[in-house]
């Protein structure tokens, strides 16, 4: 993957346009300031000590933790004594697309789309890995490191094999805490994925969970239990996650105004648009606007993936 592949503008950090994924080992010595990206983070602890801020509060972090970020989450580094992270990112696109399967896999599924989102995590889960599992997984993540100088056209397969043997060390060990056993092991219902998959497609849409069940042939309480059981979130609770993750990256790399930013994920009200958000993120919009981008930064809003199928 030829030129920058990460690039840092003030408190927003973000791919170089050549790039879908990168790995790479960070000294924090003292912090490092709340920044926010539009992509999926998964931080590991390799060395050191410090701590960890997030809208949740500060939590220590000690060798073998592990936060995963959905994109958006604001997030820093605090009382650092020679903190060494190694971190895995990689692109919204990457996991709408090559990596979509995951959804359907119960420990993947769980890792990179429920469980970040379950309870009041807001976008972020962590969880520990133990040895040998902390080094089987940094192995993984060293080999991807290792592709960084290479033709990512000859080499995109390569660095999706080893960024999904990383996450899968990582998906065991934060579904083994969940406590997750019997049905929510299994397979998600097909169901659960294609109402994700309809909600994600037409984000703007006025949907309502009679309509969704209706188009899924299911009794509205029925898919309640079924999406709960997958996600631990009924329908309109996980697609009110989706659209704030859409807003926050329109809010970062457009210019747009925050009404219109509101409209087009499904949100025409600014004020509910606006409880909605500071919800989440504990900031409101023109806040976190204000706090995280800069002109610098702004660059084209990535289409859907669904636009792209």
């Amino acid at each position: 993957m030829h030129g920058d592949t990460i690039r840092q503008t003030y408190t927003l950090v973000h791919f170089g346009d050549d790039s879908i994924a990168y790995a790479g080992r960070h000294l924090h010595e003292a912090e490092m300031t709340l920044h926010t990206h539009s992509f999926v983070e998964m931080a590991i602890v390799v060395g050191g000590a410090g701590s960890h801020r997030t809208q949740a509060g500060l939590d220590p972090l000690t060798i073998g933790d592990v936060v995963l970020l959905r994109p958006g989450v604001w997030h820093g580094y605090e009382e650092c004594t020679d903190l060494v992270v190694h971190n895995c990112c990689f692109s919204a696109e990457l996991l709408h697309r090559e990596l979509a399967w995951t959804r359907e896999d119960p420990l993947l599924g769980h890792l990179l789309w429920t469980g970040p989102y379950a309870g009041q995590r807001r976008g972020v889960l962590s969880t520990h890995l133990p040895e040998p599992e902390l080094a089987a997984c940094v192995e993984h993540l060293d080999a991807m490191s290792g592709l960084a100088a290479e033709s990512l056209r000859l080499h995109r397969g390569d660095i999706i094999a080893r960024l999904s043997l990383a996450l899968g060390h990582v998906a065991r060990a934060a579904l083994g805490e969940a406590g997750t056993t019997g049905a929510t092991a299994e397979r998600v219902h097909p169901s659960v994925v294609e109402a994700m998959r309809r909600m994600e497609a037409r984000p703007a849409h006025p949907w309502t969970l009679t309509e969704l069940a209706t188009d899924l042939h299911l009794a509205p309480g029925y898919l309640v239990r079924l999406f709960k059981l997958a996600t631990g979130l009924p329908p309109m609770a996980f697609l009110s996650r989706h659209r704030v993750e859409l807003a926050a990256e329109q809010l970062l790399h457009s210019d747009r105004p925050i009404n219109a930013i509101g409209e087009s994920v499904g949100w025409p009200d600014p004020n509910y648009f606006a409880r909605r958000f500071r919800s989440h993120f504990g900031l409101s919009a023109s806040a976190y606007r204000s706090k995280f981008a800069r002109p610098k930064a702004l660059r084209p809003v990535r289409s859907s993936p669904a636009a792209d199928r």
